[in-house]
C-alpha cells in the first residue's frame, strides 16, 4: 500500500509540473459526480472552468442533529488538472480547512473509460494537525444511459509517527434518465480511526449553470447501528 501511494504521489506531482503527456479535456466519457464525495471537476474537465458549491448534511435520528455543510470552489486550471478550497463547518462553526488536487492520468477502454488521481489534504481546527487523503479515481461509461465512478484511496498518508491509516472505498453507480437529470446510488466504506458506512440514492438535475443534488440514505458509524441521512448540494458553474 504504501508503494502504490508513493507511485499515485508520483503520478499527480508529474501531472502538477507538466512532466507527463497533456491529455487532451475532450478525451474521456461523461461521468457524473458523486454527491456526497465530491470530485475537484470532472477528470475531462477544460482549463479555465470554475464551480462553486456547497454541500449540507443532517443526520435524521440520533444524537448528532447538527447541520454539517461545506462551500467551497473548484477551477481547472488546466484540461485535466483542478484545484478546490473548501470550508467545513458544523452549524456555523468553522471546524476544517480542506485543499484538493486533482489530475487526470488517461483514459481506457477506446475512451470509454477515465482514471486519475485525487489528493485532499485538511487542517482540523479543534484537534489540530493536518491529515492527508490519496485516491485513485475511475470512471467507466457502459451505454448511453449507465456510468460508474470508483475512488480508491487511503487517509491519512502524512507519514507521521503514529497515524492510523484507513483504506476508503467509494463506489457510485449512476442512470440518465435525460440529458438534464441522474439517478445514483453512492456507497461509501472507510476503515481506520473514523470507520463508517454510507449509503445514499440521489438525485441530479441541471438547470443551465445550476444544478442540484439531493438524496436521503443511511449512515452506520463505528459500534452504531444505520441511520437515515439527508444530503443536498447546491452546484453553480462560472
Amino acid at each position: 500500500m504504501m508503494k502504490t501511494s508513493r507511485h499515485a504521489l508520483f503520478l499527480l506531482g508529474a501531472s502538477l509540473l507538466g512532466l507527463t503527456p497533456p491529455a487532451s479535456a475532450q478525451d474521456g466519457p461523461d461521468i457524473p459526480e458523486p454527491m456526497v464525495f465530491d470530485m475537484i471537476r470532472p477528470l475531462t474537465a477544460k482549463a479555465g472552468e470554475i464551480e462553486v458549491n456547497a454541500l449540507a448534511q443532517r443526520d435524521l435520528t440520533g444524537p448528532r442533529g447538527e447541520l454539517e455543510w461545506a462551500p467551497e470552489v473548484e477551477w481547472a486550471v488546466a484540461d485535466g488538472l483542478a484545484v478546490e478550497l473548501e470550508l467545513p463547518l458544523i452549524n456555523n462553526r468553522v471546524v476544517q480547512y480542506k485543499m484538493g488536487l486533482q489530475g487526470k492520468l488517461g483514459t481506457i477502454r477506446g475512451g470509454r473509460g477515465v482514471h486519475g488521481v485525487q489528493y485532499l489534504g485538511l487542517h482540523d481546527r479543534e484537534a489540530g494537525g493536518w491529515t492527508s487523503t490519496l485516491l485513485w479515481l475511475l470512471g467507466n461509461r457502459f451505454g448511453e444511459r449507465w456510468s460508474t465512478m470508483t475512488m480508491l484511496g487511503v487517509g491519512d498518508v502524512t507519514l507521521r509517527e503514529g497515524n492510523e491509516t484507513g483504506t476508503i472505498v467509494n463506489h457510485s453507480t449512476f442512470y440518465d434518465l435525460n440529458r438534464d437529470t441522474v439517478v445514483g446510488l453512492e456507497v461509501n466504506r472507510q476503515n481506520g480511526e473514523g470507520a463508517y458506512w454510507l449509503l445514499m440514492p440521489q438525485i441530479h438535475r441541471a438547470v443551465g449553470k445550476m444544478g442540484v443534488q439531493g438524496g436521503v440514505g443511511a449512515e452506520r458509524a463505528r459500534g452504531e447501528r444505520f441511520r437515515p441521512r439527508l444530503g443536498l448540494r447546491i452546484i453553480r458553474e462560472l
